[in-house]
């Protein structure tokens, strides 16, 4: 029985040399690495508003390399925990970082405090998303998914940017809270529409092309204020729904 057992894993690490990484959708998750990794750059350097459409920039490719691989049918193992990796840094690192430099950095103690609260939020809510993905609804996220509540972060950053209002003693306070905010969400068992159901190789109507194309107008027309106020939309949601099933029962 030794015998037979000894062959076996050479064979197995000969077979994941040559089978090796796939480029594409592991290009997208580089690509998303590197916008968090550039928001962390540019909240160093006191360009927030740089910093904030970096994050966004990352949410759309972290979005991207999961459909690409699904797509062209190249999922791995080596994918999923590089995406993971990247999700970190992207929307645990970067947001907690560039909202500390932004504006909880003059809290003191309760400024670092409110961001080592997302930043580990965001990691345990990675965790438990890559423990629980065979037993979960996939209809539904458990917990504000960490894109979505970097999105709050940055968006409230835009806005402010954009509309070039002072960083007053209510605005930091608003900052703090929405910090906390998103990292007990993202923890949370409050459910939160996933969009995985969609399906993109489907056949759609007409009017869903031009639904499609009039959420675009609408967001260019004000790019921070709607991107803004739709993922405070979508982070009220998981509370809407979860209310409505707790009324039901």
């Amino acid at each position: 029985m030794a015998e037979y057992d000894k062959p076996q894993r050479p064979l197995l690490n000969a077979e994941i040399r040559r089978r090796g990484i796939y480029l594409l959708p592991n290009l997208f998750t580089t690509a998303a690495l590197f916008a968090g990794f550039y928001a962390i750059v540019q909240a160093m350097n006191q360009r927030f508003e740089q910093a904030a459409v970096a994050i966004f920039i990352a949410m759309v490719l972290d979005g991207l390399d999961g459909r690409v691989a699904r797509l062209t049918r190249t999922q791995s193992a080596f994918g999923a925990e590089y995406d993971s990796l990247s999700d970190m840094v992207c929307f645990g690192a970067a947001p907690a970082l560039v909202m500390y430099e932004w504006a909880l950095k003059s809290l003191g103690r309760l400024g670092w405090i409110a961001a080592f609260v997302y930043c580990a939020a965001a990691a345990l809510r990675l965790a438990r998303f890559n423990t629980n993905i065979e037993v979960v609804d996939k209809r539904y996220f458990q917990g504000l998914p960490s894109p979505a509540a970097a999105s709050l972060c940055a968006g409230l950053i835009w806005v402010i940017d954009d509309f070039k209002i002072e960083r007053a003693e209510i605005i930091i306070g608003i900052a703090c809270a929405l910090t906390l905010f998103a990292g007990i969400t993202m923890v949370s068992n409050v459910p939160f529409y996933s969009f995985k159901d969609i399906n993109f190789r489907k056949s759609v109507p007409f009017w869903a092309i031009l639904l499609a194309v009039l959420v675009l107008v609408v967001i260019s027309s004000n790019p921070p204020m709607i991107l803004f106020l739709m993922f405070v939309a979508y982070a009220m949601s998981g509370y809407v729904l979860w209310v409505w099933r707790r009324a039901r029962r």
